[in-house]
């Protein structure tokens, strides 16, 4: 176990628990166990301080500061959205400590496509019965995880056996996005040098993505926060406060008020709603 001393304003609850990633689980104690790319770690905030354990020990400090996005100075970036539209301050005073979490690109884009019309309940179950199957098992505090599998394994993968682990509609387009990205059709180190309105439309191309999964794709992965989706507490916010109706409209509202940061502000939106419901 490590501890990372002096980690102010983090909200770990919300930041774990704000539809960002699927795949964790909340323990007795207050903490969480989440399964990341390599490793599977626990994790505990108290006092500000991050405690972090993992049967994998290797660069954990780098590792977590990375996933949980701790060295951003995010008060920053929430004052200029503040001061940008007032009538966001108090849902962001109501979740100081959200912090966006810097996934994998290849499992974020396999999640982000079962998604798609589906549960938070069914996705998290798919996604650990794709990992039970095909991904390595990891021995943590006497219990069992499994990794999601990586590329050379997901590639064996047809649509019978995706089916096999509930994803539904969706079979066809994970192995037609696995075949793409094994064959670099879909690159996705060539996404980071993309600007984001071209990143979009790249990964619209494939089928299977569409405005609202390759744009968690990017929110999620690739920390572009010029990029958002909008769901339906996104859409209660728009219109109690502005009248706004319909995702172009919210979208031109939100890139001309917050411009770079209207990823952030929609998920402050996003998390504020739901706890506020």
């Amino acid at each position: 176990m490590i501890k990372l001393n002096d980690i102010y304003n983090l909200d770990l609850d919300n930041t774990i628990t704000c539809g960002q990633i699927f795949r964790f689980t909340q323990e007795k104690d207050g903490s969480y166990t989440v399964i990341l790319n390599d490793r599977v770690v626990n994790l505990k905030y108290e006092n500000n301080t991050l405690l972090v354990d993992s049967n994998k020990l290797d660069d954990l400090e780098n590792i977590i500061r990375n996933y949980l996005d701790l060295d951003r100075d995010y008060n920053k970036l929430l004052d200029n959205i503040k001061n940008k539209d007032k009538k966001i301050e108090n849902l962001i005073n109501n979740s100081i400590g959200l912090k966006m979490i810097k996934q994998e690109p290849l499992e974020c884009i396999i999640e982000y496509i079962i998604s798609q019309n589906n549960s938070v309940k069914n996705i998290a179950n798919s996604l650990n019965l794709i990992s039970e199957y095909y991904g390595d098992k990891v021995i943590f505090r006497n219990k069992v995880y499994y990794l999601f599998p990586k590329l050379d394994k997901l590639i064996n993968i047809n649509e019978e056996e995706f089916r096999k682990c509930k994803v539904g509609f969706r079979d066809k387009y994970l192995v037609n996005i696995i075949n793409a990205i094994y064959n670099k059709d879909l690159d996705i180190e060539k996404i980071k040098t993309m600007s984001s309105p071209d990143a979009i439309n790249y990964l619209k191309s494939f089928k299977g993505i569409g405005m609202k999964v390759a744009s968690c794709i990017l929110l999620f992965s690739y920390q572009r926060f010029d990029v958002f989706p909008i769901d339906t507490w996104v859409k209660k916010f728009m219109k109690e406060n502005y009248n706004i109706e319909g995702e172009e409209n919210i979208r031109k509202y939100c890139l001309n008020t917050f411009n770079l940061y209207s990823g952030l502000a929609i998920q402050y939106m996003f998390n504020g709603m739901r706890n506020k419901n």
